[in-house]
């Protein structure tokens, strides 16, 4: 008689998973429980979008090339700017979040258990990307309503442009993680993640870099949003793109790498 099969025991590789996954729908479920904070921080660029489009739009459209009459040339403009804008409002929400289960000291309690120690980090930023590409969905749904097309954009340049989407949603969302890990209450993430909302608006999202006074082109042209928004009008578009898809690249994977290493030190700290 054959002795009785004994289950497998599970892998490293495959609790890392089971745990990660189990900390994803904690954070969707919180997410779908409390929809208020997502919906703030999304009416930002959807109110940007608004305004510029039907308020400001006969005047800037004459800056861009569009006769100052036909806003369809500044919408096409103004479109890839705000989805980066979105993503850049909406991640602020992983930063709140995280600052959340530190104050309330899910963290610590998390850090006792025996589970998978990056699967609490893990399910934050997983969380907080989903969210972001549901949010980039609704916005973009809206420019189209409103006269947005990209009709000259192959299917490899809109997988392009989503890959470079998702890589840029990635990166900030990992630094918005570190800035909830590094804040003492809630508040404090809120306002330590403002730059990623303020960034866009001095950045090439609203306006050429040319329209913007000479002493302060530096600053829009070299930090990551102007070469990210570019090379995302370009796969959309079909605008020149240059240096800008390897410099959005550059300032992904440096984000990327610099939010995971910040958020893990501090989430491997010894508490005091």
């Amino acid at each position: 008689m054959s002795a009785p099969l004994t289950p497998a025991r599970p892998t490293r590789i495959s609790l890392a998973v089971r745990d990660s996954n189990t900390m994803l729908r904690r954070n969707l479920l919180h997410a779908r429980r409390y929809p208020s904070m997502t919906l703030n921080l999304l009416l930002t660029p959807i109110m940007l979008l608004l305004l510029f489009v039907y308020v400001f739009g006969g005047v800037m459209s004459a800056g861009i090339g569009g006769g100052g009459a036909d806003r369809s040339d500044y919408i096409a403009y103004l479109v890839p700017g705000l989805l980066m804008m979105t993503i850049g409002s909406t991640v602020i929400g992983a930063a709140i979040s995280v600052s959340m289960d530190m104050t309330e000291g899910l963290i610590a309690r998390f850090r006792t258990m025996a589970v998978y120690r990056g699967s609490v980090l893990v399910g934050h930023v997983v969380g907080s990307v989903l969210q972001v590409l549901a949010s980039l969905v609704l916005v973009g749904a809206i420019a189209v309503a409103i006269g947005f097309r990209s009709t000259d954009a192959s299917a490899l340049e809109w997988l392009a442009a989503f890959g470079l989407i998702a890589l840029f949603t990635l990166a900030l969302t990992w630094i918005a993680v570190g800035m909830g890990m590094a804040s003492p209450n809630p508040e404090a993430a809120s306002n330590m993640a403002t730059p990623l909302i303020l960034l866009p608006l001095i950045s090439s999202a609203f306006v050429p870099i040319d329209a913007i006074p000479g002493w302060f082109q530096p600053i829009a042209e070299y930090q990551p949003f102007t070469p990210a928004i570019e090379t995302l009008r370009g796969l959309l578009l079909g605008t020149e793109i240059g240096n800008n898809g390897w410099i959005a690249i550059a300032w992904c994977v440096g984000l990327t790498a610099l939010g995971y290493r910040w958020s893990t030190s501090l989430f491997n700290r010894d508490p005091k």
